[in-house]
């Protein structure tokens, strides 16, 4: 299964999930396309093919095939459409319905939020799809750092509308470069870029595992001040992650904030309590370090600000919003904006964002799990009168190692040590 990719809108990513499945066809190797984009399918009109079935049809099947619909020039190729607005699809579940002998391209979505993460992050390996532009060659060095976050195998990087490799591309370090696709007016017709599209399917098929290992990470991680946390997670958390705590109100679960608000440069987003009112609270704790910088943000442009806060995070920065779920509550298209926003600009800064959620959850929580590279929950136990009361943090979710499943006590006692304090950061 593999996840064709890239941040940038209009690069042809559907072009090249089409041109590859015709490709793998014309090589004696059936394909099925599946659209991945919940928001801008369109890999069936491409196709001219109808609506339905979609992949959310799968759940009542056992083999993709019955859902696929051929494509009328190559009768080796399926398409599935993606899901319709009423629909929901959990990409996790796909593989159970792969064919034997059949390739299986994900044609993804732009961007870099939830409904990216879902199909790459199920993938067997990522093509990622750039054109000769800035814009799409930044867009595209985000989807790899992203494939890197999520442990997908890099298997190379396809210029579309191109006739050499830019500059740039060429000092991409560990991403094979499977080829150039010529511009033309109706690419899937034209001799010259069916030979292409040929040309890569056999680069990929001759590709040895060394060449598809996946790239190793780099630089070291972030800490987030609670030293049994850091210790369980061999230090911290990596650059560029994005961290969902779930608590109840009364778990004192802000004490993970304050200790992580004083490890490095912070803005702290509350949504619910004044400026002082956090203030004050941070040096009540004596969690120490750097002060954080701090903002409230509320009322029905709450999202808007904190996007435009978001927008201008610097390098290597925490960002603490408390708690997410006012934001949450807003449209689901604008929160899933936002969460496409979020994730670009913590990958592009090394950041580490933490989004606290309360354990009573709002309509779009789940985007929040989805988005975020893990998942914190902490439970507050209490013996009852006499006895103390014990914390202990649970990670359900943690995609840098997928087989975490460590229960940690943790202590916020006032004497409780931080991590190493870092250079402080400058916030405008």
């Amino acid at each position: 299964m593999i996840a064709i990719a890239g941040s940038k809108g209009g690069s042809g990513k559907s072009t090249v999930t089409l041109g590859l499945a015709e490709a793998f066809a014309r090589a004696a190797t059936p394909a099925i396309a599946v659209d991945a984009d919940r928001q801008l399918p369109n890999l069936h009109v491409m196709a001219d093919l109808e609506r339905r079935p979609t992949v959310a049809d799968l759940d009542r099947t056992v083999d993709i095939t019955d859902v696929a619909q051929p494509l009328p020039r190559e009768s080796d190729v399926g398409i599935v459409p993606a899901v319709t607005s009423a629909q929901s699809f959990e990409f996790d579940g796909l593989g159970e319905h792969a064919v034997d002998g059949h390739q299986l391209l994900l044609d993804c979505p732009s961007g870099a939020g939830p409904d990216v993460v879902d199909p790459l992050g199920e993938a067997e390996g990522a093509i990622i799809v750039a054109s000769n532009t800035g814009r799409s060659l930044e867009a595209a060095e985000t989807t790899i750092e992203m494939a890197r976050r999520l442990g997908v195998p890099i298997y190379g990087v396809v210029l579309n509308r191109c006739t050499a490799v830019p500059d740039a591309v060429s000092r991409w370090s560990g991403v094979p470069i499977l080829g150039c696709v010529p511009e033309h007016p109706s690419p899937l017709l034209n001799d010259e870029v069916r030979a292409a599209f040929d040309r890569i399917v056999e680069t990929l098929t001759t590709q040895s595992p060394s060449d598809r290992a996946p790239p190793e990470a780099t630089g070291g991680t972030l800490p987030t001040g609670t030293v049994e946390l850091d210790a369980r997670l061999d230090g911290g958390l990596e650059p560029g992650s994005i961290v969902a705590l779930v608590a109840s109100p009364a778990s004192q679960a802000e004490h993970l904030l304050y200790r992580a608000s004083g490890v490095r440069g912070t803005l702290y987003l509350s949504t619910d309590r004044s400026r002082d009112a956090v203030r004050q609270a941070i040096e009540s704790a004596s969690s120490g370090g750097t002060p954080p910088t701090i903002r409230h943000v509320g009322g029905e442009d709450a999202l808007e600000s904190t996007r435009s806060l978001v927008d201008k995070l610097p390098d290597a920065a925490n960002l603490i919003i408390d708690p997410v779920d006012a934001l949450e509550r807003r449209d689901r298209r604008a929160y899933a904006a936002f969460l496409d926003a979020l994730r670009e600009r913590i990958l592009e800064t090394d950041g580490l964002a933490i989004l606290s959620c309360l354990d009573d959850p709002p309509a779009n929580r789940a985007a929040t799990l989805r988005a975020a590279d893990a998942v914190f929950e902490l439970e507050t136990v209490s013996g009852g009168p006499g006895t103390d009361i014990e914390h202990y943090l649970s990670v359900p979710k943690y995609r840098a190692k997928a087989g975490f499943s460590e229960t940690i006590r943790l202590t916020f006692d006032a004497n409780a040590r931080v991590g190493p304090i870092e250079p402080p950061t400058r916030f405008d």
